[in-house]
């Protein structure tokens, strides 16, 4: 029988025997939540493999990683029930229009985070915070969110987390406030490659490189339109590198996306994604390191990468913009006016004044950049990467 606990006192990280069969933690959830109703049974084929693989030998997870990876399961479930219980307390949220949203996405470590936060700046546009990512409901007023236990309890989370990992404070700053990536609104349907990120899943990967990701974003516009529900006259910036791998999907479900391609040198995004996923899950496994990991992420990075150009093709241009990070690094602000410019969208004095607040702000205190990496920690080498994202 798995148990959990915490050796060591409260600052120990906690553990576990395994991660717990599927149906345990669905219990566990509804348990957590109170709730019963997952709107369907769809989501379950994805789940159940990816725990199996969780469990499964190759995963080599060691205890503590046994509870990180349930903990991700468990979370990506309490979110669906949590969703499906505000869609039936706010069926309003199903007339909430989404109009031209700009989705920010290339390979990881490419500048999309700092510029989808620029974005986000602007008084006329909304992102989505970390804590709706994980609790989804309508957007509460700004100032009422301290009072909101949920809220402060993940507050207190990050800031502990960086506290005790001051290295990955640098690599990617977080807090429950701030906007962040989406793919928790896809990993509601157990599409995501954020688990392929955190442990060596080959089957599921294999699995999830073959589906259609159209119900994920059905899903995910369902959510954008419940949290947005008090904010409806605001565009919506998203903001995650895993929209590469389903373009189809997204524009099917967004058709008139706006699409902003961040680009960088692939080995150092490669190098750099590898040792952001090395300092996520250090600890966790045996096999998700050095070499492992190193494959496992260049396959990825590649299957991501070469679906998008595939597909990028039979849209219409305008819908895209492309951003080199040396120039993005070198002029936020202007790569900012540029976007505006490109989309036809109104570059006021007010937009700009917060980008620029905002830039500055991000020069200094805890977000400022700073990563050191090295491919070769991983078994890779520049001219394999370069090969690797030919097209």
């Amino acid at each position: 029988m798995s148990t959990d606990s915490r050796p060591g006192g409260p600052s120990e990280p906690r553990q576990r025997a395994d991660v717990g069969s599927y149906e345990d933690i669905c219990a566990a959830a509804v348990r957590t939540t109170g709730l019963t109703d997952f709107g369907g049974t769809e989501h379950e084929e994805a789940f159940r493999l990816v725990v199996d693989d969780l469990n499964s030998p190759e995963a080599g997870l060691t205890p503590v990683g046994n509870y990180f990876m349930r903990s991700q399961v468990k979370s990506a479930l309490v979110a669906r029930l949590l969703t499906q219980a505000r869609f039936t307390e706010f069926p309003q949220h199903a007339e909430v229009s989404i109009e031209r949203p700009i989705f920010v996405l290339g390979l990881p470590r490419t500048g999309t985070t700092a510029l989808s936060r620029l974005l986000c700046a602007d008084p006329a546009h909304q992102g989505l915070e970390m804590w709706l990512t994980e609790f989804p409901q309508p957007r509460p007023p700004r100032e009422t969110w301290e009072d909101d236990p949920i809220f402060s309890a993940m507050q207190a989370a990050f800031a502990q987390h960086h506290v005790s990992n001051p290295e990955f404070m640098g690599i990617h700053y977080s807090d429950a406030a701030e906007p962040e990536e989406c793919w928790r609104l896809l990993r509601q349907t157990g599409k995501s490659i954020g688990f392929e990120s955190l442990a060596h899943v080959p089957t599921y990967s294999d699995w999830l490189a073959a589906q259609d990701w159209t119900d994920a974003y059905q899903r995910h516009r369902q959510n954008l339109q419940l949290i947005g529900l008090n904010d409806q006259d605001k565009r919506w910036i998203l903001k995650n590198p895993s929209h590469l791998i389903a373009l189809d999907a997204l524009m099917s479900v967004y058709p008139d996306a706006l699409i902003v391609m961040t680009q960088r040198d692939p080995v150092t995004s490669v190098a750099s994604s590898c040792s952001l996923s090395a300092e996520a899950t250090a600890g966790h496994s045996t096999t998700f390191v050095g070499e492992t990991l190193g494959r496992d992420q260049l396959g990825l990075l590649t299957r991501q990468w070469h679906s998008f150009w595939q597909a990028r093709s039979k849209y219409d241009e305008s819908q895209f913009v492309d951003v080199d990070y040396r120039e993005f690094v070198a002029d936020p602000v202007g790569t900012v006016g540029t976007i505006y410019d490109a989309f036809g969208m109104e570059w006021s004095d007010e937009a700009r004044a917060a980008v620029q607040q905002l830039d500055d702000e991000s020069r200094k205190g805890p977000r400022r950049p700073s990563h050191r990496y090295d491919l070769s920690d991983y078994g890779l080498t520049e001219e394999q990467v370069r090969e690797a994202f030919v097209l």
